[in-house]
């Protein structure tokens, strides 16, 4: 009988592990980031590929980055909630175009509007490495310092937008206002 203990309580302990791992939602995996620069990138924009941008170009404003593909499915299902969004003029919108053929990107933007002041182009993908992209789509918030200061893994909802995107906008906005 004792022979037989070690190994049900063995895998007694590993079944209520992989139980309770399988109730997180990869959604919310917490980024080293948030609190910290956002990585240094000099990166082609899409529309104009002869011109660069950097996040330090965009240093003294809040912004929004989303990382996005033309290939990704889900970055279609929030497509027009950007579009909105973008329409709205409350905040910069860029986009990070990962591991994209450029010409498909453009067509996809062509066809289902563009959000972004600019999109620059991570063909190769290091730049979404740079910042922990564990997939697209994935939204972060940049404030004026270059700081990030939340990020979304998967695609932006109405109700994350409404809850906790645009809050923390406007606050950090704000912010900037006091002084």
């Amino acid at each position: 009988m004792k022979r037989f203990l070690l190994p049900l309580i063995f895998f007694a302990s590993l079944s209520a592990v992989l139980a309770a791992s399988l109730s997180n939602d990869p959604r919310r995996l917490p980024s080293a980031f948030i609190g910290k620069n956002a990585p240094q990138f000099d990166l082609p924009r899409l529309d104009n590929p002869g011109r660069n941008l950097s996040p330090g170009a965009l240093r003294g404003q809040v912004w929004i980055m989303n990382v996005w593909a033309s290939w990704c499915e889900s970055c279609r299902d929030e497509h027009s909630l950007l579009v909105s969004l973008a329409s709205k003029n409350v905040v910069p919108i860029y986009g990070l175009n990962y591991k994209d053929e450029p010409e498909a990107a453009r067509q996809w933007l062509r066809q289902a509007g563009n959000p972004y002041i600019a999109s620059m182009v991570d063909r190769a993908g290091q730049t979404g490495i740079d910042y922990g992209v564990y997939g697209v789509p994935e939204t972060f918030v940049i404030d004026r310092q270059g700081v990030i200061r939340f990020k979304r893994s998967g695609p932006l909802t109405q109700t994350a937008l409404d809850t906790q995107v645009l809050p923390l906008v406007r606050e950090l906005q704000n912010e900037g206002s006091d002084e």
